[in-house]
């Protein structure tokens, strides 16, 4: 192969890579763990399970958690 031959597979094998990469975004999902949790798919590499009332008790504090967020903005990283 020439060098022209590799530069040019480089950037195809880097269009594909990008193309895998947005693919892979999947989009959330609720399910009912084997143990009776209720478990969050797609936020991260492995589901968020909490019980009922663990759950429930998060979600009481969600106006808690959104201040908090704006409150250490600086400090907070994103995932890209």
């Amino acid at each position: 192969m020439s060098e022209q031959d590799l530069k040019e597979e480089l950037e195809r094998l880097k269009a594909e890579n990008e193309v895998l990469k947005a693919k892979t975004t999947r989009a959330t999902s609720i399910r009912v763990s084997e143990k009776g949790g209720v478990s969050v798919y797609g936020l991260g590499r492995f589901p968020v399970t909490l019980y009922k009332e663990q759950w429930l008790k998060l979600l009481e504090m969600v106006d808690q958690i959104k201040a908090f967020i704006v409150e250490n903005e600086g400090k907070l990283k994103t995932k890209d």
